[in-house]
């Protein structure tokens, strides 16, 4: 089960990385980013666990 601390709407996602939530909606419709889904009709969603991944994966895949 999923924890509602896990649970992070967009701008917690903003707040997290540092980064305008326009731009976090922009990568969400592009298909970059941190997995997302929706929860009702309208509201965007994503877990803690895969905001932590994303950043990790971003880390790895581009350090020199």
């Amino acid at each position: 089960m999923i924890d509602e601390a896990e649970i992070w709407f967009t701008a917690q996602v903003a707040e997290y990385l540092k980064t305008p939530a326009t731009t976090i909606r922009w990568w969400r419709h592009i298909g970059q980013g941190p997995r997302s889904f929706k929860l009702g009709a309208r509201k965007v969603a994503y877990l803690k666990r895969d905001v932590e991944a994303w950043l990790e994966e971003q880390y790895t895949s581009q350090a020199v």
